[in-house]
């Protein structure tokens, strides 16, 4: 290159750098945070008669007096296919609906054949991070292992602290799955990486929640503010196992049910956590260009040793029901216009729909050519900043397919067997619910039908009343089902146990 070109394109380059700079500064900071297993009841700005059970002021604050509650949000009835959906911006039914342990591989599918999301689909990190973002993840991942590619530093966070699996203990990180996910292991290892290396130095030095906490705020405080953020910080509270440090606990001491209690408690240090990291983003000067969310996985377990309550709503985890899918969630920030402030919006949102909000956002493209090239569904997501900016009034999200059933304008329509056909009370779980709901709706083939808006609680089966629109939902079902995306995901592998050996007793990657 001759010296006068060389001097043109070093200017150049300077002037692309500054206009980066300069675009970068007006794209806003964006925190995701992802309850684990949160209750509906479990919060207090959804308890119309307050008790001092439900202790969450950060939450309640940031929701009712400084955000727009998301009343009709929605995500998968357990955890993998919720994460994998948020990450990638399917729709569970698109993406992953098993909850698989990490250990499962299909050789012979090098894209599909795992737990967790396809090698070759594009997540979120990756795309914002062509605007210039900077991205972390904090917390559980549960959205694939098997490769370098399936880690979060794989789908594009630069760093991350969290663990692999469903769950790990809080104090000692091992996990405990039956030993025929992990063929080979030969015991309990431990859960807990940190970006390209085990956490070898913090495992058991700290109650897990403390540790995610304190690397959520040390990540704010080390952030260049110029620069674009994105910290996605999934917690471990509140799934099980249920534990929590003791002087937290006994701040509920007269809660007598020992599940609803460490469960509340529970709740209650992640309110402190996020109120330390809301701290941090003041702090730094960050808060006033964030876009702060919360939201759930999945409706609170009420099963056996669950310890969440849902109430009102039927149902919870694992079941199709409103309890088990749709969750806390609210937008917060200082980039959240002032007028949507203690605002709700009842517009159906998604978890997919995330991934092309942030990317409308950042301006930048969410098409994911990656994936189109290894024939792999495309994304489904919605921008629905303009509902949540309130330049419309309308979501264009009108359907949802529950695999199996569907959610169609205010109608949802369920099918077969639906567990936990039940609802609990305001205190839950006590000494006449201890083994939690094990009432099964036989919905059948022809399906139950409920209208979501009029009858939250689903009360009252209308499928016996509305023939016409039970057999249209029933076609627009089976129209879905017929995209359903289901990979031969394989077998638990032994190279995971292989895997946990060479890292010393650690999960991880263990395919190349």
């Amino acid at each position: 290159m001759l010296r006068a070109e060389f001097i043109v394109y070093v200017l150049l380059l300077g002037a692309s750098a500054r206009c980066n700079a300069a675009a970068n500064a007006t794209l806003p900071h964006i925190v995701y945070v992802l309850v684990d297993d949160w209750g509906w009841s479990n919060v207090g700005y959804h308890r119309a008669v307050p008790t001092k059970e439900v202790q969450t002021p950060t939450f309640d604050r940031l929701c009712k007096e400084e955000g727009l509650e998301l009343d009709q949000f929605y995500a998968f009835k357990y955890c993998s296919p919720s994460r994998c959906s948020l990450m990638s911006g399917r729709l569970p039914a698109h993406v992953n609906t098993d909850n698989l342990a990490m250990s499962y591989v299909n050789e012979k599918d090098p894209v599909s054949g795992f737990a967790g999301i396809p090698r070759n689909m594009t997540c979120i990190a990756e795309k914002l991070n062509q605007a210039g973002y900077e991205s972390h993840q904090v917390g559980k991942w549960d959205a694939g292992m098997a490769t370098w590619d399936h880690t979060p530093q794989g789908r594009g966070f630069k760093t991350s602290l969290g663990y692999f699996h469903h769950d790990n203990d809080y104090y000692t990180e091992g996990v405990a799955d039956p030993i025929e996910f992990f063929p080979g292991c030969g015991g309990d290892h431990t859960d807990l990486w940190d970006t390209d290396k085990p956490a070898n130095t913090l495992n058991g030095t700290a109650y897990e929640e403390e540790l995610f906490g304190k690397r959520v705020v040390s990540i704010v405080e080390a952030h260049d503010v110029e620069t674009p953020l994105f910290l996605y910080y999934a917690p471990h509270i509140a799934h099980m196992p249920l534990q929590v440090p003791k002087p937290y606990e006994d701040k509920f001491a007269f809660i007598n049910d020992t599940n609803r209690r460490i469960y509340h408690a529970m709740v209650n240090y992640l309110d402190d956590v996020v109120a330390q990291l809301e701290k941090a983003l003041i702090a730094k000067g960050m808060w006033n260009n964030t876009l702060f969310i919360v939201t759930s996985d999945n409706g609170g377990p009420v099963y056996a040793g669950g310890g969440a309550n849902n109430y009102p709503l039927k149902g919870g985890k694992m079941s199709n029901f409103q309890g088990g899918i749709r969750v806390n969630a609210f937008v917060s920030g200082g980039f959240l216009p002032q007028a949507r402030r203690g605002k709700v919006t009842d517009g159906y949102v998604a978890l997919a729909d995330w991934y092309t909000t942030f990317c409308a956002l950042a301006g930048v493209d969410p098409h994911d050519a990656k994936a189109e090239k290894a024939g792999l569904p495309p994304i489904d997501g919605y921008n629905m900043w303009p509902l949540i900016a309130g330049e419309v009034q309308e979501s264009p999200r009108t359907e949802m397919p529950l695999n199996p059933g569907l959610i169609s304008g205010d109608y949802k329509l369920l099918v077969d067997l639906v567990p936990q056909a039940g609802w609990t009370g305001p205190q839950y779980p006590n000494t006449s619910h201890v083994e939690g709901i094990h009432t099964v709706a036989e919905c059948g083939y022809r399906g139950c039908l409920y209208h979501i808006k009029d009858d939250p609680e689903e009360r009252h089966d209308l499928a016996s009343v509305m023939l016409e629109r039970v057999a249209e939902m029933r076609k627009r079902m089976d129209a879905w089902d017929n995209t359903w995306f289901m990979p031969n995901r394989g077998r638990p592998a032994k190279a995971a146990c292989d895997q946990v050996h060479a890292n010393g007793g650690f999960f991880g990657p263990f395919m190349k």
